[in-house]
């Protein structure tokens, strides 16, 4: 196992849970054995410059206690180094903890597994520049996520849930050009979503059985479905049982574009930029304590 750590913690992830539980896991991972540095965050532009800090220290592994957003920030530094990195889930929708089969609500459980040592390398999308750890998300669903963060309140996945049912009152199918791997698919949609992960969201498996290692990209097209039916469809999306849905699409490839006038693209939660965006991927990019 590795003997030198450094411990990253956003402080301000889950409403102060990486706060609150940073103590645990220094305690957990140093009566293993292993050395800790802790570094705190004081705003999102600290993760990117701490983890550069941490890859050029001679650190052996890097623990990130946050959530999706601070793992993306992570990621673009860490992404090709080869430096192992473990995470904490301690944000609202821990998609990518999700992803990896990591425990959500057990800290320690998750440290243990930095101290097991245990790694594996993983796919990361890649589009405007950007590595993506989640799912790409361009329609209804990036309009729920903009809405979701902008709520005080709830906490949690109800947040999404509030947001889905706004969004619903107004919203209407999209016109959208998808090209996979030079298919050309045009057609209306209520969204379009691209990930190497199965799930966004806080749990919404859009990708159902998307592998983390297979080197593909999984694209989810939702086609034009009552307001009802898109309500309806959303318990399903919890399960991954929407996929065989006659509006559901599902496609693999290794390159996709998505266009579609008047929408911003999300990405592990966060604004990506407007629409066309071309995804790619980058085959095992990330090495990850797993």
């Amino acid at each position: 196992m590795s003997s030198r750590i450094a411990l990253v913690v956003n402080p301000t992830s889950g409403r102060g849970l990486g706060a609150r539980i940073a103590p645990l896991v220094r305690e957990r991972l140093t009566a293993a054995g292993l050395t800790v540095d802790v570094h705190t965050t004081t705003c999102a532009e600290d993760v990117g410059r701490i983890a550069a800090e941490v890859v050029a220290s001679g650190a052996d592994a890097v623990t990130l206690i946050g959530g999706d957003g601070t793992v993306h920030l992570g990621a673009q530094v860490l992404a090709n180094s080869g430096m192992p990195f473990g995470v904490i889930p301690a944000g609202t929708g821990n998609d990518f903890a999700r992803g990896l089969g990591l425990p959500l609500k057990d800290p320690a459980a998750a440290a243990d597994l930095v101290v097991a040592g245990r790694t594996r390398a993983i796919d990361l999308a890649v589009a405007k520049d950007e590595f993506i750890t989640t799912v790409v998300a361009g329609g209804f669903d990036s309009l729920v996520n903009k809405r979701a963060n902008a709520m005080a309140w709830p906490k949690g996945n109800a947040r999404y849930t509030l947001a889905t049912l706004a969004e619903l009152r107004t919203f209407t199918p999209l016109e959208y050009v998808v090209t996979v791997d030079g298919q050309v698919i045009e057609t209306k949609a209520m969204l379009v979503a691209v990930g190497t992960g199965p799930t966004y969201g806080g749990g919404l498996q859009i990708c159902a059985g998307a592998e983390l290692d297979d080197g593909q990209l999984d694209v989810t097209i939702i086609e034009p479905v009552s307001r009802l039916t898109l309500l309806q469809m959303f318990p399903k999306l919890s399960k991954g049982t929407h996929v065989g849905h006659p509006a559901v699409r599902t496609l693999r490839g290794r390159s996709v574009r998505i266009e579609a006038a008047g929408i911003t693209a999300y990405a592990d939660g966060e604004p990506l930029g407007a629409l066309p965006v071309d995804i790619g991927v980058a085959p095992g990019a990330l090495t990850v304590f797993a």
